[in-house]
């Protein structure tokens, strides 16, 4: 077999990878654990976050400057407004996707199970704390809103595999 180049003096045999891509330490899972995918669940809330904000307060900004001509006053608000919603809705989203992370983990170590009810109590948790200010009433909806939630992702997440039980048991 020739090399790839003359200059490189390298037999191509070397470049064919039919093993696994990365080296994982002994005992690790190939999948990623939840304290590992909080990382990517709270940036993700945060930039998510900030491009609803900016889109509603370049709506909001719109709205509430459209009596005045365009100019540098009007662009300065709506990019005033635009700015000041992008942050506070990244701040509320990145906020929640920390607590339900940390909620997560916790939880997950504890019970020493990765499971479909670590999220569901992670999710109910989050919105209690997350409303507690709120006092008793404000602590339940915020349960509910979070049970809620995290109930109709678990569902979602698990659809394929409950039509399949469904399917057995008619048989």
């Amino acid at each position: 077999m020739s090399p790839l180049s003359p200059y490189l003096n390298l037999d191509p045999r070397y470049l064919v990878q039919d093993t696994d891509e990365f080296i994982l330490p002994t005992g690790a899972n190939k999948t990623r654990g939840r304290f590992e995918l909080a990382f990517f669940t709270i940036g993700g809330c945060c930039m998510t976050g900030a491009a609803f904000g900016a889109l509603n307060g370049l709506r909001l900004g719109l709205k509430e400057t459209q009596n005045m001509a365009w100019s540098k006053p009007r662009n300065v608000q709506i990019l005033n407004m635009v700015t000041r919603q992008g942050a506070l809705w990244a701040n509320t989203l990145g906020s929640l996707a920390l607590l339900y992370s940390a909620f997560g983990v916790i939880i997950e170590k504890t019970r020493g199970a990765e499971d479909d009810l670590n999220t569901i109590a992670a999710g109910t948790l989050t919105g209690m704390l997350y409303k507690s200010t709120g006092g008793v009433r404000g602590i339940a909806r915020g349960g509910i809103a979070g049970l809620t939630l995290t109930g109709l992702y678990a569902l979602y997440n698990n659809w394929e595999h409950m039509k399949g039980s469904i399917a057995r048991q008619s048989l």
